[in-house]
């Protein structure tokens, strides 16, 4: 999160929005601040998942595509648990 260079304020509010979409897309009903919880972990591990494969996210617009990767990858990994 620190490439990204955006601050917490800023990390929370995309993040907030990424796990909004990620749940828009995934349809769950999350509440508010599951939906920043799922955005901001989610960029991290979107962004470490594709720094294996060499793809960097930089800006907030590449944290927010981040996220939203990565919420929808923690979704399906909850849903896989689940069920």
């Amino acid at each position: 999160m620190e490439d990204a260079q955006i601050g917490w304020i800023a990390a929370i509010i995309i993040g907030g929005l990424a796990g909004w979409i990620a749940s828009a897309i995934m349809k769950t009903g999350t509440g508010i601040f599951l939906n920043i919880v799922l955005g901001i972990i989610g960029a991290a591990v979107a962004s470490f998942l594709f720094g294996f494969i060499g793809v960097g996210f930089g800006g907030w617009l590449g944290y927010l595509v981040a996220g939203i990767v990565g919420a929808c990858i923690l979704i399906g990994l909850v849903r896989a648990i689940r069920n």
